[in-house]
């Protein structure tokens, strides 16, 4: 069994008097499923599940009056073995988007408090789907679920919390790893680079460990994706949203990673293609990385929106998108074209899924920073080696801290913890640990 942060909040969400029904939105297969389906086990006598993606006919429930009693009579009706006891009962919604009358009933039950009500969502919000006549502003509570960070890997991996807590002692005091240890988080993060964090894949990996069974679940997960973009977008953008979506291993193979909709097609635009990206990273399927006019707080202040890089959301499908073999060449450390490309995902997905919103620093001059971050209250310069090579446009940038505001900057490479003036070296997968603000 994957142990997974967020059941965590659900058990703060349940803790709180006079809590909100519930939202867990994220991408697909990400695991939203089994966590509210084991929690509710775990913490509530009785469970009515109801799975509007697969069972579309129970939407029929939600059709007319949307008075509890109605409600909890009709799902009696409908599903097996119902209990409803207040106080004690949780009603699963799954796939809510696929029936907006649900959503809608959110209002109601919180109004009758009677029961607790956890719904998923994964592609809520995209343009496509109806939305309800009524979005039960103030009735609800909104988390999002990712696919498992770099930490919960290494948990299903056998890295313990005492492990864990070493690694962040040496980042906080700025010590080397301990070299058994380092080493053997040096392997986990080339595994974590090409299996990344869907639950279902990370498990098959743990038991297994064979990359071409790992490989096919990814690429059946990314053209589940594909098929969704059929299934549920715009007629007017289902084409645009595929194009745009397969275009991404070529953009970050650039050198210049800036996105560019005219490499989705010759004489590709902002107005034929924004949308199709909107849709794609809705469905939490892709970052956008924003280029800063300055690198300064505050970031979101600065940021260009109509600037940006975009990064698969977890760094596992990345790799399955790229060419047969590249898994083993990652592992091997042999990444030719794509090392750029890789580790810059690696990092964006870290930091993606600590929550926070991705940027980076780039003059028309060529310099450029690959990641800027709030860390220990200030505007932090990030820059990812794949090696341990000099980071120029860092030094460049730190040197001028009258024209650029910025007084520190980390290097994540394949090196040990070190720190030289005002730029600290950590090895890549201290990245993961940078979640201090």
């Amino acid at each position: 069994m994957l142990k997974r942060k967020i059941y965590n909040e659900l058990k703060a969400w349940k803790d709180t008097p006079n809590h909100l029904p519930l939202i867990i939105k994220g991408c697909r297969q990400c695991g939203k499923t089994w966590l509210v389906q084991y929690f509710a086990q775990n913490n509530y006598k009785n469970v009515i599940y109801i799975n509007f993606f697969e069972n579309p006919n129970l939407s029929t429930i939600f059709q007319g009056s949307l008075d509890i009693d109605n409600l909890t009579m009709l799902m009696s009706a409908q599903i097996p073995n119902c209990q409803f006891e207040a106080g004690n009962t949780a009603i699963i919604l799954d796939e809510i988007q696929e029936c907006p009358e649900a959503r809608t009933s959110l209002k109601f039950f919180k109004l009758d408090g009677r029961y607790d009500v956890i719904a998923t969502g994964s592609l809520l919000g995209v343009k496509g789907f109806g939305t309800p006549k009524s979005i039960p502003v103030g009735y609800e509570t909104m988390l999002t679920m990712t696919p498992l960070d770099f930490e919960e890997f290494l948990w299903a991996n056998g890295i313990t919390g005492e492990m864990i807590t070493i690694l962040k002692k040496c980042l906080t005091d700025e010590v080397p790893v301990p070299a058994a240890l380092h080493q053997r988080m040096r392997n986990l993060l080339l595994q974590y680079v090409v299996v990344g964090g869907m639950p279902a894949v990370v498990q098959n990996f743990v038991n297994n460990h064979n990359l071409e069974i790992i490989l096919g679940m990814q690429r059946n997960i990314v053209n589940s994706y594909e098929d969704d973009m059929v299934k549920y977008a715009l007629n007017s953008e289902k084409i645009r949203i595929r194009k745009a979506f397969s275009s991404i291993p070529k953009q970050l193979a650039k050198e210049n990673k800036k996105f560019q909709y005219s490499v989705i097609e010759k004489r590709g635009t902002s107005a034929k293609f924004e949308n199709s990206i909107e849709w794609i990273e809705t469905a939490g399927i892709i970052k956008r990385c924003f280029n800063l006019s300055a690198p300064e707080l505050p970031l979101a202040g600065n940021a260009e929106e109509n600037i940006f890089k975009i990064y698969m959301a977890d760094t596992g499908l990345f790799v399955s998108m790229l060419e047969d073999g590249t898994q083993g060449d990652i592992m091997q450390g042999n990444l030719l074209t794509y090392k750029g490309a890789v580790f810059e995902n690696l990092v964006g997905d870290f930091f993606g899924k600590m929550g926070r919103t991705l940027y980076y620093f780039r003059k028309d001059s060529g310099l450029e920073i690959d990641f800027v971050i709030r860390y220990k209250g200030k505007a932090t310069l990030v820059e990812v080696k794949a090696k341990n090579g000099n980071a120029k446009s860092m030094r460049i940038v730190l040197a001028n801290q009258q024209k650029y505001h910025v007084e520190q900057g980390i290097k994540l490479a394949d090196a040990q913890v070190g720190r030289v003036g005002n730029v600290l070296t950590l090895p890549i997968y201290m990245g993961a640990f940078l979640t201090e603000v």
